[in-house]
């Protein structure tokens, strides 16, 4: 007879989760995979459900594998290192394709080859957490600790890039030696082709001998600070103040795309590039045709699509991210084909859609909200006749889907994962609708 806490895991949930049921009770057990038979111990209750952590394996699936992190488990930047990667990256194609066919009640014509790359050392965006310990006397720096605010005591870490994996004991200590070192709660990591940039959060200012222990070892590990003494808007250089500016390129569309270290960019350099490529053959843009990329943020679609001849407009929130789309599109040589406007995306009506210039097709790469008042808006005679749909979000890329799909006349023709997250439960996707 099975103990009350032991049980079967039937399948793996969104975030990567085992999902096992007992006495009618949905149990969400961390760490657990399918086909596994594990202990597991409870963390929260609720009437419905229980959510737990694995406790001991006593039948293993061979999709397990050694985490290779020696944080992994206390650490929470990652959820899945026990997971095989190719594993991990089949998962999320069946979460992907159940989530279209549950909530968008719609299936692709075409499954697309998952893209994915290295498993490890790709980050190269990062917000880590910092937290001077008097008992301990010592800084800490960190992601998060799993269901915790504590800060993980991080000596290394295998999904940032290396360069700035192992500065992070000697960063702690430099921290440690700074006066401020209790007002300093936050680094943010930003890292282009050519530097890498960290923003320290200060919540009172730099003492002179503060600002030479930054300068010696931004110098020494070629490294370059900026301070933030308030929000992201308040960032600025502080050293070495000649040095070059953060960028990532596409080689494949010969463009460069400068960035300020607080402005979104993609965290994996590499997939990215892999990402814009299909996403741009999956459009197929032609000569003449006029393209509109929503949520252009500071054109990493709109340059490479604007490489093939048509003409591109950007539409993005931002006022800042569109000043820096004119100004990348400068850079590049390519304002001439392009143009950006701000506008606010997510209270997008049918007529204001309908002011716009009539677009062929569209680039859409909303955040995780999706982009429900846009796909709504797209009726009648401007309706485009492809839509490329680049997703962080399954649950929001099936809603919409479900709304391009059975009100607005359009056919699911494609959809894939691309592994932007290896390790974690993000599922970043890209789907292909084609007017009927």
């Amino acid at each position: 007879m099975k103990k009350q806490n032991e049980i079967t895991v039937e399948s793996l949930d969104q975030e990567g989760r085992g999902v096992a049921r007992q006495n009618g009770k949905v149990i969400f057990i961390e760490g657990a995979l399918t086909g596994e038979t594990v202990t597991y111990q409870t963390f929260k209750r609720k009437q419905s459900y229980e959510m737990a952590q694995v406790e001991q394996i006593k039948c293993e699936s061979p999709m397990r594998v050694k985490p290779k992190c020696r944080h992994y488990g206390v650490c929470g930047g990652c959820s899945m290192q026990h997971v095989d990667a190719m594993t991990q990256v089949a998962i999320k194609q069946r979460i992907l394709e159940d989530t279209l066919a549950h909530i968008g009640k719609v299936r692709p014509d075409e499954i697309l080859p998952p893209v994915y790359g290295s498993s490890w050392g790709y980050r190269q965006r990062a917000r880590i957490s910092v937290r001077y310990v008097r008992r301990k006397n010592r800084t800490l720096i960190g992601f998060h600790e799993k269901h915790s605010s504590f800060v993980a005591d991080m000596q290394h870490c295998e999904v940032l890039t290396p360069k700035i994996a192992s500065l992070l004991p000697e960063l702690a200590s430099v921290i440690d030696q700074l006066s401020i070192r209790d007002r300093l709660p936050q680094v943010e990591v930003a890292s282009g082709d050519h530097i890498d940039v960290l923003v320290l959060r200060i919540m009172q200012p730099l003492t002179d001998t503060d600002k030479q222990l930054l300068r010696d070892f931004a110098d020494e590990h070629r490294i370059q600070f900026w301070l933030q003494p308030k929000g992201p808007d308040s960032i600025y250089p502080f050293h070495p103040l000649n040095a070059a500016q953060l960028s990532y390129s596409l080689p494949e569309f010969n463009v460069v795309m400068p960035f300020a270290p607080t402005e979104f960019t993609q965290v994996n350099g590499t997939i990215n590039r892999v990402m814009v490529g299909r996403a741009v053959r999956l459009l197929d843009p032609q000569p003449g045709e006029h393209i509109g990329d929503f949520f252009c943020g500071l054109g990493n679609f709109s340059l490479p699509i604007a490489r093939s001849g048509a003409t591109v407009t950007g539409i993005e929130g931002s006022d800042a991210l569109v000043k820096r789309a004119q100004q990348n599109a400068a850079i590049n040589g390519l304002s001439a084909s392009t143009r950006f406007l701000a506008m606010n995306l997510f209270k997008m009506t049918p007529e204001a859609y309908a002011s716009l210039e009539n677009f062929d097709k569209l680039l859409i790469d909303p955040p995780r909200d999706g982009a429900v008042a846009l796909v709504k808006s797209l009726t009648g005679i401007h309706a485009p006749r492809r839509i490329v749909y680049v997703s962080c979000k399954p649950s929001t890329l099936a809603r919409d889907a479900q709304i391009l799909v059975h009100a607005q006349g359009y056919q699911l023709k494609a959809a894939g994962v691309m592994n932007m997250f290896p390790h974690t439960s993000h599922i970043e996707s890209i789907a292909v609708f084609e007017r009927l």
